[in-house]
């Protein structure tokens, strides 16, 4: 197995890397001095563009393209950090701030340097409570440096990151929802278009990025955009964390060139399935995306790569299922998920989640009918692409996904009229899930 050079993650293993002194004997703050110091804005977006960075939370949209959007002469103009890590699958982001804070500053601070920023955001789950003490202290640290403040590395470039908490929602993930919370009102997601790089926090002109999306901004400003895209394929450059979760031999986060095929990541660095056991499935991109199947795992990990396979990268999100897992249930209770994480705004998701829960719950407990397959392919035409946010395409994709891959499974559980895998985990009495 080649030697892979890490970016974002390569101070994991180093004790104590999220102390400001220690992140500078690692080189750290460099990139945002160099910013600071010897860059013009519009020299750092070019640099992001040719990097080829595609935003790491889900949508992939190109990141330097996406700052693109702001419109000239527009004050104030806010940076948020997408840290409302709550994607099935996913937990990179959590690890990211703990373990190597300072990135994750000195990225605001060079994104704010570009996009003529005085205040950023960073929008974190509230769960994540070690988290924000970590990050928090390293605020400190760096405010104290005069790497934040009135004059950040002596440019008069006056600047602030203030860390909100969120309050546990998915649908805070979604960047208007996640908008609205900042703003104090109910997470709920708005109308697009404006769009927020037009109207965004608080009325501003508002840029979201993803945590791991900020994180690359250091090791491209140092070492420049067209390095950074060489790392991975046309159209999408550098390195992405990968979340590989479920029946793997070796689970865990692994940073790889984009493009890495989804063999190598299953087998080479996660060490395969269980011995005797094979590749029934994968998730690719969390729990939103629809699931591949085991012909598939020569699909390139990048944007265009699987979504020619049929599904998406989305948030990198890995869950490999071998061949005892069950499709029937495994679709129940990613329905189940979405129906408790619907907020209720949209008709289509509010009930469509729920009809979804429940007929793939009488297919698993054996209570199926023939017809049960069209009626939930009916019912997830019917949500996608009707709600305000995605949401509802959330829910829908990945049913439609396992019918399409595993359209025998579900047969199966109708014609025996029972699980062929055995009956699904109950809580004991008195329990809450």
């Amino acid at each position: 197995m080649a030697e892979v050079e890490r970016l974002v993650t390569r101070n994991f293993e180093v004790p104590d890397a999220f102390r400001l002194s220690v992140y500078e004997q690692r080189g750290g703050y460099r990139a945002a001095r160099k910013a600071a110091l010897s860059m013009q804005p519009a020299e750092i977006v070019a640099e992001v563009k040719a990097a080829n960075l595609r935003g790491r939370g889900g949508a992939g949209f190109p990141a330097g393209v996406k700052w693109g959007f702001l419109p000239a002469g527009k004050e104030p103009r806010y940076l948020v950090v997408n840290a409302d890590e709550g994607e099935p699958g996913t937990f990179k982001d959590r690890a990211l701030i703990e373990r190597d804070p300072h990135q994750l500053i000195e990225g605001c601070i060079i994104a704010s340097f570009a996009l003529g920023v005085h205040h950023c955001y960073i929008y974190l789950r509230g769960e994540l409570e070690r988290a924000y003490r970590v990050l928090q202290a390293a605020i400190g640290e760096a405010r104290a440096k005069g790497y934040l403040g009135a004059r950040p590395f002596a440019r008069g470039h006056e600047l602030e990151i203030t860390v909100h908490r969120g309050a546990g929602a998915y649908i805070c993930g979604e960047e208007t929802a996640l908008l609205e919370s900042l703003e104090g009102k109910r997470g709920e997601p708005r109308l697009k278009p404006p769009f927020p790089a037009t109207v965004g926090a608080f009325g501003a002109s508002t840029i979201v990025n993803n945590v791991e999306t900020i994180c690359a901004l250091p090791h491209i400003v140092e070492r420049g955009g067209a390095w950074f895209a060489g790392l991975g394929v046309e159209g999408d450059g550098g390195t992405r964390v990968f979340c590989l979760s479920g029946q793997v031999q070796r689970p865990g986060l692994y940073e790889l060139p984009v493009g890495t095929p989804l063999r190598a990541l299953i087998f080479e660095h996660g060490g395969g399935p269980r011995e005797g056991r094979s590749v029934k499935g994968v998730i690719p991109g969390g729990s939103s995306t629809p699931v591949l199947g085991a012909e598939q795992l020569d699909a390139p990990l990048s944007c265009d790569g699987i979504r020619a396979a049929g599904s998406m990268i989305g948030s990198g999100a890995v869950i490999v299922m071998d061949d005892t897992a069950c499709m029937v249930r495994a679709a129940w209770r990613l329905a189940r998920f979405y129906h408790h994480e619907s907020y209720g705004q949209c008709t289509p998701c509010r009930e469509g989640t729920g009809w979804l829960e429940r007929v793939l719950g009488r297919i698993e407990d054996g209570l199926g009918r023939e017809t049960d397959l069209e009626l939930l392919d009916s019912i997830a035409s019917n949500m996608l692409g009707t709600t305000i946010c995605p949401l509802g395409d959330a829910a829908a994709m990945p049913v439609q996904g396992f019918l399409r891959r595993f359209r025998g499974e579900f047969e199966a559980h109708v014609l025996q009229g029972k699980c062929p895998f055995g009956a699904r985990f109950e809580l004991p009495p008195g329990w809450k899930a």
